[in-house]
């Protein structure tokens, strides 16, 4: 379990850093992450990290098709959880 729990720590964390990364990339009009780089750490676990970075930096909050593929996969991730508990 503490494994688990460091994974989750680390990717998320992981994941908060390239956005903001990303977020800076963006201000300087230079070659940015991907999307799907996001959307991969997003599935692998680091969906809070990109939600908090999301709100903090307010990076791809105007971008609906961004904010509904993140919204499928974090509903998916609620999903697999709440599934897991009962």
């Amino acid at each position: 379990m503490q494994v688990l729990f460091a994974y989750f720590l680390i990717i998320n964390f992981l994941t908060f850093v390239i956005a903001g990364y990303d977020k800076y990339l963006a201000t300087k009009h230079k070659h940015r992450v991907s999307e799907n780089t996001l959307f991969l750490l997003a599935a692998i676990g680091g969906s809070i990290g990109l939600l908090f970075a999301m709100l903090l930096f307010r990076h791809k909050t105007s971008k609906t098709s961004f904010i509904v593929k993140f919204s499928g996969i974090f509903l998916i991730q609620i999903v697999i959880l709440v599934w897991n508990l009962i």
